[in-house]
């Protein structure tokens, strides 16, 4: 069985990470969704998300394109994850694009397509407005 494993914030969830969500569970037989806790968040300075971590928990869920979904709280996490889970292929947007190649030496990387127009910073402007 093949696994893959990507990560999000998942915030305001949109058709962004709709389509982010299928591409990954095409690329195997089992996807594990890491989702940001609030703390970690807050941590890396996002201080504008508006679901906490249970209502973006479920917002996946409800999607139907997750197998497993885990909390991300620390950094260094997604080696112990791919570890943990013998993940085969870690895959998250082109805006990473580079970022996570130190991951190679553990799995495959895939940089997945951008959808454009849309973004949570662009939902969150619209709402705030």
């Amino acid at each position: 069985m093949k696994k893959v494993i990507t990560y999000g914030t998942f915030d305001l969830l949109h058709e962004g990470h709709l389509k982010l969500l299928q591409r990954a569970k095409a690329l195997g037989d089992y996807l594990i969704v890491g989702v940001t806790s609030d703390s970690f968040d807050r941590g890396r300075g996002k201080l504008n998300v508006k679901n906490n971590v249970l209502e973006r928990v479920a917002s996946v869920k409800a999607t139907g394109y997750a197998d497993e979904i885990i909390i991300e709280d620390y950094l260094g996490q997604k080696i112990d994850d791919i570890q943990r889970f013998d993940v085969d292929v870690f895959a998250i947007g082109s805006d990473w694009e580079g970022k996570f190649d130190y991951l190679k030496e553990y799995c495959e990387v895939v940089y997945l397509p951008r959808t454009e127009g849309i973004s949570s910073t662009m939902l969150r402007e619209r709402q705030d407005a």
